[in-house]
């Protein structure tokens, strides 16, 4: 008997210690990819359903650039429709009643747009050729006999509406933007244009012109930020967003025929958009919540909202329907996954994952969901931003980090997947997406407060996003660097000019170094928003240019002193390649690692999957060199 409770009590104890044994976690687990690997997961775009319902119309960079192909609806393969090795394709539509497609290009990233049409035989022309001349895809017409689209080719800074005839192809001019007008939405019957005139970069004024009449109605009655959306599928009523009172953008209907007014929807975020479905079944309403997008589909009849369908770990970041309104197609994804194509049958309610745009090669669980933090900045602001913490982090094994500063200004880092982040996040570097002061999203006094003051708190902003990383224990706050784009990349090279003890490296992609020079150089078809950008920036022909050039990084750089990477295209129209040109070679003065990376063939933002594969390689060898301090051979500067 005791040699039984002796086995009993042994085979307890051995039990116990089993149930005690922990799994493995993510940080033992977990592989370290390579560049080419994160970014061989295939971004996608778009999703124009074909007449019959049996294929979408997409966007994909399967091919190291963006080209257009077909996917049926049923499920199968992808069909490439087009073979671009230099320019990327962007698919626009198919044609409503038939299997020609509407697909837009530019130059290499020159962001002089046309629009193209490919016939069913495989044939493409250009519908838009005047060289030099920007055009804009807006939207078919209600009878599917013509689409309207604006171009600059009369005057390149502002854009004309015209018509394109499906029948002739031929274009004729619908309305002459003689004032610098911005367009936003034709009615279904022909008779209205929306039109939207910038006062700031928050505040717009919104009107309605009577093509037939010849006559402007204003439809806001104070000023405040406005945007037409749509109309009813009957032509009587106009829907537009506005921030009239309030903080965030809300919903209103102009009934055209009385001139009343009805607040048609309000809810705690702003409300970016809506649209109505071809029938008027539906009507889509896109709200900017906490830096997500989240959709809600009225059924209109009703009023009562369409139950979505539930994908599991992802959320709806897109929708769009078929013209009949049986189908509808979809984006689901999130910060740790990218953004899959779905198609969901509105009968049945049956719905069906179309593409696995996620590398096989990367196991999920190692990517990491990005977390919404706010911290209190020096004047006690309270800052939002969007925190990527790796999982290899811990106060026993603290990490480095980067603050990452989004473009605009007034733009967001939203929670988006980012092939990149992931990356960096993926080799142990901790990523604060900062939305400081002047971002978009969190109410219109927030995105105020930078105005005329940029480089000042908005840098401060950005300077107790790094302390608050210091603050977090798996962190280590000796090694903090500070990252951005276009703007971001402005402050990142403020950071190293006007703070220059603050972060220890920057990397600065694109940004701007001169404001002088790149307020009078922007694009003529910036023309009807450069008033307004002046009074966010200030007016580089006014007093105001003396505060634009102690702002600019490029007259400062003797202060900078921390290892700095510079990456830049040529083909940039919005920041001029001489601006990295010349905050390099000032920076290089004082005897600071600094690197060069200048592609060729690019524009305002790296789109070609080598390039991108180059780039961010070349960022990491840099971080781990200056920033990690690990031993390794810096990169070397070149034009590629």
């Amino acid at each position: 008997m005791k040699r039984v409770l002796a086995i009993l009590a042994l085979v307890t104890l051995i039990w116990g210690c089993k149930k005690e044994e922990k799994a493995p976690s993510i940080a033992e687990t977990m592989q370290t990819y390579t560049i080419a690997q994160m970014m061989d997961n295939e971004a996608i775009g778009g999703g124009s359903f074909s007449p019959d319902n049996s294929k979408l119309l997409i966007s994909s960079n399967r091919s190291g650039i963006y080209n257009m192909y077909t996917i049926p609806t049923a499920g199968g393969e992808m069909l490439p429709i087009t073979e671009s090795d230099s320019s990327s394709v962007f698919a626009i539509s198919y044609f409503p009643k038939d299997e020609r497609m509407l697909f837009r290009m530019d130059n290499n990233g020159d962001e002089i747009y046309h629009i193209f049409v490919r016939d069913t035989d495989g044939t493409h022309k250009d519908l838009t050729p005047e060289e030099g001349a920007r055009s804009i895809f807006y939207q078919w017409a209600q009878d599917k006999a013509s689409f309207f689209y604006g171009s600059n080719k009369r005057d390149n800074r502002f854009m004309d509406l015209y018509e394109m005839d499906l029948e002739s192809m031929t274009p004729s001019l619908v309305y002459q933007n003689d004032d610098g007008y911005d367009i936003n939405v034709i009615s279904p019957d022909k008779k209205y244009v929306a039109l939207s005139k910038s006062i700031n970069t928050n505040d717009s004024d919104l009107f309605l012109y009577n093509l037939e009449a010849k006559e402007l109605t204003k439809i806001n009655q104070n000023q405040s930020g406005n945007s037409g959306q749509d109309f009813s599928h009957d032509s009587s009523t106009f829907y537009y967003t506005t921030d009239d009172g309030s903080e965030f953008a809300y919903l209103m209907k102009y009934s055209i025929a009385d001139g009343s007014y009805e607040k048609a929807l309000e809810r705690e975020w702003d409300i970016m958009g809506t649209g109505f479905t071809q029938n008027g079944t539906y009507q889509v309403v896109y709200i900017n919540e906490d830096a997500k997008n989240t959709i809600e589909v009225i059924e209109v009849a009703t009023g009562k909202q369409v139950e979505l369908p539930k994908v599991e770990n992802m959320e709806i970041t897109s929708v769009s329907f078929s013209d009949d309104e049986t189908m509808m197609r979809f984006y689901a994804g999130g910060s740790f996954t990218p953004s899959n194509l779905f198609v969901y049958n509105l009968e049945s309610k049956n719905y069906k994952q179309l593409t696995n745009v996620l590398n096989p090669e990367i196991q999920e669980q190692d990517l990491v969901k990005a977390e919404v933090v706010r911290y209190k900045s020096f004047d006690g602001l309270e800052i939002p931003a969007i925190y990527y913490k790796p999982h290899q982090a811990s106060s026993e094994n603290p990490v480095p980090a980067l603050v990452w500063v989004h473009g605009g200004p007034g733009g967001q880092s939203r929670q988006n997947f980012s092939a990149f982040i992931q990356y960096l996040v993926n080799h142990g570097y901790a990523v604060l997406a900062v939305n400081n002061r002047g971002s978009s999203g969190y109410g219109k006094s927030f995105y105020q407060m930078d105005d005329l003051n940029h480089g000042d708190k908005d840098l401060k902003d950005c300077v107790e996003g790094k302390n608050w990383l210091a603050q977090q224990p798996e962190i280590d706050g000796e090694k903090i660097g500070i990252i951005g784009g276009s703007y971001g990349g402005y402050m990142t090279m403020a950071a190293l000019t006007y703070a220059p003890d603050e972060f220890d490296v920057g990397v600065n992609l694109f940004g701007v170094t001169n404001w002088m020079r790149t307020l009078k150089s922007i694009p003529p078809w910036w023309e009807s928003f450069k008033d307004a950008l002046y009074k966010e920036l200030g007016d580089p022909y006014s007093a105001d240019s003396v505060r634009l050039k102690q702002i600019s990084p490029l007259f400062h750089t003797d202060k900078v002193t921390k290892p700095l990477i510079v990456l830049q295209g040529a083909q940039d129209p919005r920041v001029l390649q001489v601006e990295s040109d010349e905050i390099v070679a000032g920076v290089r003065k004082n005897g600071v690692p600094v690197e060069y990376v200048l592609f060729e063939d690019e524009g305002h933002g790296f789109v070609k999957k080598e390039n991108q594969i180059t780039a961010y390689s070349k960022i990491l060898e840099f971080l781990d060199v200056y920033l990690k301090g690990e031993e390794g051979t810096p990169i070397k500067d070149g034009n590629l």
